[in-house]
């Protein structure tokens, strides 16, 4: 569908450009706009390199396995067809605390990994059993602590106070994440 939206915007936006005389306008547009998606990811990709670095670490220092104790309870409440599975476990409490930290892109290998092994097990290979439904709702809601992804696009933008969001992000995250699991535990229970 967006194969189709988005060449169509590009004519109309071509077109009443044309019409309208401001196809210079349209041209330094594109141009500072690919200057500006270059210096933002130049941005992210070393806050992403960093925090995947942290992660890696973690991970091979084992202390994963030491976080994923930690939430254990709250992985057998939210997973319970993973509960005895640790290292789909694992998986899923370093993708839930890279997104706990705000790391939206870096957890996404994370989340990534642990949905490869949710659909190792799953029986049916072309439905989402409720356990990768539950992770698709986690990485979606992603409650965060630090939203550091937010604050380091704050800061690429010249924002006078970057961290000043972390209070309505920590409110709105917290009360989607409750919203999506209710949601989501709802629709498993009528489900069976």
């Amino acid at each position: 569908m967006l194969n189709i939206l988005w060449p169509i915007f590009i004519i109309i936006s071509y077109a009443y450009a044309c019409f309208s005389g401001n196809l210079e306008n349209i041209n330094n547009g594109i141009f500072s706009s690919c200057n500006d998606a270059i210096q933002l990811t130049i941005t992210f990709f070393g806050t992403i390199t960093l925090w995947c670095g942290i992660m890696k670490i973690a991970e091979d220092s084992h202390l994963s396995e030491k976080l994923a104790k930690i939430l254990k309870p709250l992985i057998h409440f939210l997973f319970p067809d993973v509960k005895n599975d640790e290292k789909i476990n694992s998986e899923i409490s370093m993708n839930m605390i890279a997104n706990i930290l705000g790391l939206g892109n870096a957890a996404t290998p994370l989340g990534l990994k642990a949905m490869k092994s949710l659909q190792e097990r799953n029986p049916t290979k072309d439905t989402l059993d409720n356990s990768m439904a539950m992770l698709i709702l986690l990485n979606t809601a992603s409650l965060q602590f630090i939203p550091t992804t937010i604050i380091a696009m704050r800061v690429s933008l010249n924002s006078i106070n970057p961290t000043n969001i972390i209070f309505p992000v920590w409110i709105s995250t917290f009360l989607a994440a409750i919203a999506g699991i209710l949601a989501v535990k709802f629709f498993i229970k009528i489900g069976k």
